[in-house]
């Protein structure tokens, strides 16, 4: 499949994202850097479903969005996410969370700066902590991006991000 198709494809599916009703879905926006030392955006749609018949604390958070990369050298890269995460909330008033979950994402291209992904598709294993501000959440994560041996090499890398979620 050609560069220009996948940006096509890509590029449909965003605007599909774009057009579901937001009274359903919050929207996320991070800014962090690479491993690799790379500007990273990511935007997304999110929908947060209570767990409380498994513990009083305990949420799902189902995301969808975008990941963009720059670059120094080429033309950057870009990839789909799809971003389950449990969430626990600590005890108390802050509203202090900890995300944890494994996800999928498709890149454009299999390079990001001197990595070689292999694939496409990633796996993405996140960690975040986090607590309401003013009508949303801010929220530290650290996401890993890897094929888990599907090919090799298997040059995975990591976005450490700061982000802002508010409900519509």
């Amino acid at each position: 499949m050609t560069r220009k198709l996948r940006a096509v494809r890509l590029s449909l599916l965003v605007a599909a994202l774009l057009a579901t009703s937001p009274a359903y879905a919050d929207l996320s926006v991070a800014g962090g850097i690479t491993s690799e030392s790379t500007a990273a955006l990511k935007v997304e749609l999110d929908r947060e479903f209570s767990l409380e018949s498994w513990h009083p604390r305990l949420s799902l958070r189902l995301a969808t969005g975008l990941l963009l990369l720059s670059s120094d050298t080429e033309h950057g890269n870009a990839a789909w996410l799809l971003t389950p995460a449990f969430r626990y909330t600590f005890a108390g008033e802050s509203g202090t969370f900890l995300e944890a979950g494994i996800g999928a994402s498709v890149f454009l291209e299999t390079r990001v700066e001197s990595r070689e992904l292999s694939t496409s598709f990633q796996f993405e294993d996140r960690l975040a902590l986090g607590m309401p501000l003013a009508r949303g959440e801010i929220m530290a994560s650290v996401t890993h991006y890897s094929n888990a041996r599907i090919a090799r090499p298997n040059d995975g890398f990591e976005v450490f991000a700061l982000s802002y979620r508010r409900p519509w």
